[in-house]
């Protein structure tokens, strides 16, 4: 990569009007450190000719994408800011009468960190101007959460996201066009609308349903059979998806006269856009359903710093969040104090930190009574080495092997409930109680048990486990909930470079400098 040679456009905001960057302030910062923060050879491996150099240099591009980050700007809006704006001028380094670039350098820019080895490079330098003040040092607390953010793009019903999809193998396959002329009858898919129906008949609606699913199933049938490219593939992919996801056979069908109806309720991870297919339904909380994704964060509680942040789809048992808490802890090298809500506190999460050393402030999850009022699963004496279990009434049977899904026990008291005085507390079943005892029981009750008797793990959990919700407010402010892009990848780097600049503020707060050479924090009133 070249190096940047040339001069600024007019005087030198920084040099000429540095008293009017407010000071303490990450415009200042930058302006002043911009380049031991953001070196030239941290970009080197993107912009690998030796030949010329890049238009704008890195650092300046980096620097804007930091402050744009942080202010929850569009590409135009940073420009703008950048063009007019002296605190942004300062500290990108550009001169006073500098125009900036075209907003399309920034995608630009954030298309080569995508592609490249590390495109998360911002975070980490970051992480390692956190690394050399010693901030963390000594500090063994780590708090664990997660919260949604808005898709960048609008929720599709079934009819828009069947159309698009057609139109989406139309454009992209090759001969798909033929085949849907003579396939598809249902709608004019040079069309991008919806057909014109009465939308308040509810036989017109179910008739529009049956004949677009039978159109898309009719031109995947009857597909070319060729390679396909990428797009191409994903275009028949998403089709398959969308015309499957939400429909069932009609009421009077038996699956096999091709007539179909809209299901009653929602399919498990349900694609909700087909401009964005990674977007999905996500519930936060029984009663509360946004789409989009999942961002996932660690912090120090003490000092409020991200350690560690992931942004993931909203559904799957693989992007929950006692999986990817744990990936979170991945890097630490140390045993650590984890503070979580009950979504950290499954057996399987459980298990791993407590092997990793860990102690564990995590809220466990309630038990729920079989009868209102009455007794749960910690009410009974289960002994899982000997495996028996045995009720409030002093009835014990033996646990059952493993089995299911999920590697589960039984224990049956069948016909020791009848008749027994305390049934009425504890089961409505005409069979007797039943019992169902998962993996790492004997952990989840030692946790329950400790979250409810001991008075320090309270007080800890209490003072250290509330600042992630301030983080979590800190990342969502300036209007970022909605987030600006499609697809989990780039959000994801959208994701890691917004906590870069959170951090980068809350170190300058501290009292961040650089002198000799090395990062450290000035003492307060140095």
């Amino acid at each position: 990569m070249g190096e940047w040679v040339g001069e600024t456009i007019g005087p030198d905001v920084w040099e000429t009007c540095r008293g009017l960057i407010p000071a303490g302030s990450v415009f200042a910062f930058l302006a002043k450190h911009r380049g031991e923060l953001f070196p030239a050879a941290m970009f080197a491996d993107m912009y690998p000719s030796a030949n010329g150099r890049p238009s704008m240099p890195p650092q300046t591009l980096a620097a804007a994408i930091t402050l744009q980050a942080l202010h929850g700007l569009s590409d135009f809006e940073t420009v703008q800011e950048l063009r007019c704006d002296l605190r942004w001028k300062a500290a990108c380094g550009l001169g006073l009468h500098d125009m900036a670039f075209d907003p399309s350098l920034l995608a630009y820019f954030r298309r080569r960190l995508a592609r490249s080895a590390r495109p998360n490079r911002v975070f980490d330098a970051v992480r390692e101007v956190v690394k050399a003040t010693g901030v963390l040092k000594g500090k063994h607390r780590r708090a664990l959460d997660s919260t949604v953010l808005d898709d960048a793009v609008a929720t599709q019903d079934t009819v828009t996201q069947i159309i698009a999809a057609v139109r989406a193998v139309i454009r992209e396959v090759p001969g798909a066009d033929a085949v849907a002329a003579a396939q598809c009858t249902a709608h004019d898919y040079t069309d991008p609308g919806k057909p014109r129906i009465a939308w308040n008949d509810e036989q017109a609606r179910a008739e529009l349903v049956d004949a677009l699913v039978t159109d898309a199933l009719r031109l995947l049938g009857h597909l070319p059979d060729q390679p396909l490219g990428e797009k191409a593939a994903n275009a028949v992919g998403i089709l398959a998806l969308v015309a499957g996801q939400d429909v069932e056979p009609a009421e009077d069908s038996e699956g096999r006269d091709g007539r179909w109806r809209i299901t009653r309720g929602t399919a498990p991870g349900r694609l909700v856009s087909t401009v964005d297919p990674q977007a999905r339904h996500v519930h936060k909380t029984r009663t509360h359903r946004q789409d989009g994704f999942k961002a996932h964060l660690a912090i120090e509680p003490e000092s409020g710093l991200y350690t560690a942040v992931a942004l993931r789809p909203g559904a799957g048992a693989e992007h929950h969040e006692a999986a990817v808490g744990l990936d979170l802890l991945a890097d630490e090298n140390k045993p650590l104090d984890v503070f979580g809500d009950t979504a950290y506190s499954t057996g399987d999460a459980r298990q791993t930190l407590h092997e990793a050393g860990h102690r564990l402030f995590l809220k466990p999850a309630p038990l729920r009574p079989a009868v209102p009022g009455g007794f749960t699963l910690d009410d009974f004496a289960i002994d899982t080495t000997t495996a028996v279990a045995t009720c409030p009434a002093g009835h014990t049977v033996p646990l059952s092997g493993p089995g299911g899904q999920h590697h589960q026990r039984k224990a049956s008291f069948g016909n020791l409930c009848t008749g027994c005085p305390l049934r009425e507390r504890c089961t409505k079943a005409r069979a007797g109680r039943i019992l169902t005892i998962r993996p790492h029981h004997d952990l989840q009750t030692a946790a329950r048990r400790q979250a409810a008797t001991d008075s320090g793990w309270q007080a800890d959990y209490r003072r250290w486990r509330p600042p992630v919700e301030r983080a979590v407010a800190w990342l969502v402010h300036h209007g970022n909930r909605r987030l600006r892009y499609r697809g989990t990848f780039r959000n994801d780097t959208w994701l890691h470079t917004r906590a870069a600049a959170l951090n980068l503020r809350r170190l300058i707060n501290l009292g961040l400098t650089h002198t000799h050479g090395t990062w450290h924090l000035a003492p307060a009133g140095a």
